[in-house]
């Protein structure tokens, strides 16, 4: 074993510390096996030293490499291909290794591209506002095999270290954007922003909304003749239409329980037409419900109930965070459903004022309610 064997090799000391911990004929090997990988673009206005750095590239196991005689050619050619390194240099007519390197840095589309700035003893002080600018590097002429191997494996390793940074930001931010996309799937935006914001109490009292449930018709004896998951999709077919339904109104949905569907409208957004988009919501979802029944060859049945009234909302607990609505208009709108008749929606007195004009709304006798005594409620069929 020769002396040197256990001496660090300074151009090695910039490349992936995995590979730092390899044996040092390993190190090299897997070093040259990186740098087949690489694509490097060569500029300089003069052939020769073109030629001379190329075939220093080659002696280092680089061997995809391009040249371009002027800055202007080079920069068309990064714009069309990728690189992993540029050597420019400093001295060029027309467009001089600067100038070059400022447009480079400037696009938001170029600037990933390391390049190393070749320059003669004279260029120093121009060599230093390149590093300034932005250069990765500098190479001083006439060149130094062992100086050039050292810069050119730094720039290189730096920039595979950044586009696996970049790679880390780029996950992080699709995994940032589908977690954003679930909770916007189980909150409304307004309180997922709330939640984001680490808020500790989301809570607020909405004096102005019309609440929607329904329900199937003898769900139990039709979940018994069937498997639970065929039971499983026809509710998903049949849910989901009222969703689309639903976001297309602009009506929130609240949950599902079984075959119950609970939907607001003018919470957690106020606004005046509240009642008419509930309307419309529950008339619509019998249009879903009879294409449903078509589709899948079935006469299943639905009854709703709406009422219109104060309710408070939010979402309250640590854990499977979930927004929703209490107090005695919630009441009133599932009793209004529990009462209603197999293809009807029945509303509330409060409902049928708010509605009266430019709906068609049938008059029912007194109804009585759980809890809440006996009323006089309407049958809701359509539009005027």
């Amino acid at each position: 074993m020769s002396e040197n064997q256990n001496i660090p090799d300074p151009e090695l000391s910039q490349i992936n510390p995995i590979v730092l911990s390899l044996p040092t004929s390993v190190k090299a090997s897997v070093i040259m096996e990186q740098a087949k990988a690489m694509k490097v673009l060569v500029v300089d206005d003069s052939r020769t030293l073109r030629r001379l750095l190329i075939r220093e590239l080659n002696q280092i196991g680089i061997t995809n490499i391009s040249e371009a005689a002027d800055g202007q050619l080079a920069l068309d050619m990064i714009r069309l291909e990728k690189f992993d390194l540029m050597l420019c240099d400093m001295e060029m007519p027309n467009m001089d290794g600067i100038t070059t390197l400022g447009v480079i840095k400037a696009d938001e589309n170029l600037r990933y591209l390391p390049v190393i700035i070749v320059s003669g003893t004279d260029t120093f002080d121009k060599t230093v506002k390149c590093i300034e600018m932005g250069a990765e590097d500098y190479l001083p002429k006439p060149f130094n095999p062992t100086l050039l191997k050292a810069r050119v494996y730094s720039s290189l390793e730096k920039k595979r270290l950044r586009d696996l940074e970049e790679e880390r930001l780029r996950e992080i931010m699709l995994e940032k954007e589908k977690t954003e996309k679930l909770m916007l799937n189980i909150l409304p935006k307004s309180i997922a922003e709330m939640l984001k914001e680490k808020e500790q109490v989301i809570a607020g009292s909405y004096p102005n909304t019309t609440i929607l449930f329904s329900d199937i018709v003898n769900f139990s004896g039709m979940s018994a003749k069937m498997s639970a998951e065929d039971l499983v999709v026809l509710l998903n077919d049949l849910f989901t239409r009222f969703d689309v339904r639903g976001e297309a109104l602009g009506i929130e949905k609240i949950k599902t329980i079984g075959d119950a569907y609970m939907a607001v409208a003018g919470c957690p957004f106020e606004r005046d037409d509240h009642a008419d988009v509930a309307a419309d919501m529950a008339i619509g979802m019998f249009d879903d419900l009879l294409e449903f029944n078509k589709v899948h060859k079935m006469k299943m049945a639905m009854r709703l109930g709406i009422h219109t009234g104060p309710t408070t909302a939010g979402v309250i607990g640590k854990t499977k965070f979930c927004f929703d609505l209490w107090g005695n208009a919630v009441n009133t709108a599932s009793r209004m459903e529990s009462t209603s008749l197999p293809g009807r929606i029945q509303v509330s007195p409060s409902t049928f004022e708010a509605l009266d004009g430019r709906f068609e709304l049938e008059k029912r006798d007194l109804v009585e309610c759980k809890g809440l005594g006996k009323i006089m409620t309407h049958f809701l069929n359509g539009r005027l």
